[in-house]
């Protein structure tokens, strides 16, 4: 984020700080000596004040050094500053009061309510003049600061807390940036036109106000203060305003006391479709993981680094983390290795796909719970390498959970996705098929032995590798144009860490056997992410960027779906979680169809290989594909009966 930044000349050097805080002093001591001898006689004047001054003058140094005056920073004095000012005078007073005693014992004894008078008028005058220069020269700095920076970050800051208050303090005060505070915003309408350290507190309803008359352009939000429906509704007001968001991170988390411009950070497409956090059942979740050996496939990836990351805070015996992304598991390794005991988690590289590399790590590692998010995901890609995507997601997924019954796994948790709805491409027959492995695999074990798979099936995930926050985020930063496939496309959008949760809630609670599906909230149109991706950025649509419709991809629909038209769902006693009732197959069929398919990889073209899908998948109808030619005798006799 860029801010405006000013640069001044060298600080002052210490030793001017001492001689103007020693002056002032010296000052306010012949100023105290002129009071009590004239308008308030209470004191003789035995002692010649150039005497007093003698003494006073090294009192004063030597307090003065005690309390550091001379180091701080004069133009960004603070509270503390004043604490240490009030408690050199009094320093200084005290050496003074004592040096006269030893000094001048019976000047000060046989008179002293005139001694005291003036000790007590010197250290309220010297006190009042090392504070007034202090909160003086900040001024000047802060006039200046906004006299010679030629762009200026003008801001209001919602909430009246004494947190809202640091961080005006805090913005204000930062080194080499530009910020000004106008104004502090409220909901609460008791606190309207009252005052905050000289700042108006204004309405939300206001902003276009303060917009107009002071040139208001960011607003800064600090996390703790809003629900979040009021969170929304402010930042929707935002960006129809133009009005840019920054958040900070709540004054407990500022770790010096202070807060830089790394701190502020632009509002992002995922703060604005966030949804009420999840409540999870914790003390559940940790019982079940807690000791536990646990393996994750596609550990590497947006999904599977995210459950290594919520697993470990659980406290399991090991977490196997399996990927054949050399790169990615490298850095997922030095990650890890930075919050947690090197010896709770290693890292494998391997194949879901090899069988026999997937075996050793089986036998070497003794997994009690198992998470696949092994995948490949691309829609458009997977539509021009069927065999690829046939390969890795039902044949890895299939040599995963075959293992994961002969090494007596307790629980498989699956990483589906609602595109195995209805499928109309390749990735998502592929995952519809996996689905259905693993749930007549489960049927095949003994009721209540065995390995239980469960299989979870959710939308698209926020800031996922390839997905589109990021290209449109990148799009961005390279002037344009952002490329939406579609006026009308819309999809279901879901955090990741939202999303491992649910994963983690529901592989808890299943007893096996079921497709759960999570509640994705309402479908977001990807053009309204667009403009509002550009808003974020403070760019005006048509006018600094454009938003250019390129055409579906292959095998790309409008619309996702959770559930297709034959399945019903029950609910759970998460609201957030359903078990899908959906069609099943017997293992055998299952299992022989799949082996044929596979079998047939280094056989068939791609075309067989999608018609053989698709015998299997009936519902299976690509969409914007090569292979819709074949949707027309496909779905005539389907392979797998139901059970």
């Amino acid at each position: 984020m860029n801010l405006p930044h000013v640069v001044f000349a060298r600080n002052f050097p210490r030793w001017s700080v001492l001689l103007a805080d020693g002056c002032l002093l010296l000052f306010g001591l012949s100023a105290a000596y002129w009071l009590v001898r004239g308008p308030f006689p209470l004191y003789d004047g035995s002692i010649p004040l150039i005497h007093l001054a003698a003494v006073f003058l090294p009192c004063a140094v030597a307090a003065l050094l005690a309390f550091r005056m001379h180091r701080g920073l004069v133009r960004y004095t603070n509270t503390a500053d004043v604490s240490r000012a009030v408690g050199a005078t009094l320093l200084t007073h005290l050496l003074l009061g004592l040096s006269w005693t030893a000094i001048w014992p019976a000047a000060f004894f046989t008179a002293s309510r005139g001694p005291l008078a003036l000790l007590g008028a010197s250290w309220a005058v010297g006190t009042l003049l090392l504070v007034i220069m202090r909160l003086f020269i900040k001024e000047i700095h802060f006039m200046l600061v906004q006299y010679r920076t030629e762009q200026q970050l003008v801001a209001a800051i919602y909430g009246t807390d004494h947190g809202a208050v640091m961080i005006r303090q805090a913005l204000e005060n930062m080194p080499g940036m530009s910020v000004r505070i106008c104004a502090f915003i409220d909901h609460n309408r008791s606190r309207l036109r009252s005052t905050i350290e000289q700042r108006p507190v204004y309405h939300l309803k206001d902003l276009p106000l303060l917009q107009h008359a002071k040139g208001l352009t960011h607003l800064v939000l600090a996390k703790e203060h809003l629900d979040q429906r009021d969170r929304k509704v402010l930042m929707e007001r935002c960006l129809r305003l133009g009005i840019q968001i920054l958040t900070v991170p709540p004054v407990s988390e500022w770790l010096s006391g202070s807060i830089s411009s790394r701190h502020l950070k632009q509002l992002q497409i995922e703060d604005l479709l966030q949804r009420p956090p999840i409540q999870l059942n914790n003390a559940q979740i940790g019982e079940d993981l807690r000791g536990k050996r646990v393996l994750i496939t596609g550990a590497a990836g947006s999904i599977g680094s995210e459950i290594a990351r919520q697993v470990l805070r659980y406290e399991p015996h090991r977490v196997v983390l399996c990927d054949q992304a050399e790169s990615a598991l490298h850095e997922l390794q030095l990650e890890l290795g930075s919050h947690f005991p090197a010896d709770r988690f290693v890292c494998c590289i391997a194949d879901v796909t090899q069988a026999s590399c997937m075996e050793q790590l089986f036998t070497r590692h003794q997994p009690e719970i198992v998470y696949h998010a092994a995948a490949y995901k691309h829609v458009p890609l997977m539509e021009h390498h069927p065999a690829a995507a046939i390969r890795t997601n039902v044949g890895g997924t299939k040599i995963v959970a075959d293992l994961a019954v002969q090494c007596g796994v307790r629980r498989f948790v699956m990483i589906s996705t609602d595109k195995a709805v209805n499928p109309t491409n390749v990735m998502g027959a592929t995952k519809r098929l996996a689905e259905l492995y693993v749930q007549a695999l489960d049927t095949e074990q003994a009721a209540g032995a065995g390995t239980r798979f469960i299989t979870t099936r959710f939308g698209n995930v926020l800031g996922s590798n390839g997905s589109v926050v990021p290209r449109f985020r990148k799009q961005l930063e390279q002037g344009g144009p952002i490329t939406v496939t579609h006026p009308e496309i819309t999809r279901y959008f879901m955090t990741i860490p939202e999303a491992v949760q649910l994963v983690l809630e529901a592989g808890t609670m299943s007893h096996g056997g079921q497709i759960l599906v999570f509640d994705m909230g309402k479908p977001v149109r990807i053009a309204d992410l667009a403009r509002k991706m550009i808003q974020l950025a403070g760019l005006e649509e048509g006018k600094d960027i454009q938003i250019v419709y390129t055409g579906l991809r292959p095998g790309e629909k409008l619309y996702e779906e959770l559930l297709n038209n034959a399945e019903r769902v029950l609910p759970t006693h998460h609201p957030k979680i359903s078990i899908a009732q959906v069609r099943r197959a017997p293992y055998p069929a299952v299992n022989q169809h799949i082996s044929q398919l596979l079998g047939q990889l280094h056989k068939a073209d791609d075309a067989e290989l999608v018609r053989q899908m698709k015998i299997l998948v009936p519902e299976f109808i690509s969409n914007n594909s090569v292979f819709e030619a074949l949707d027309t005798s496909s779905h005539i006799n389907p392979a797998l009966p139901s059970p």
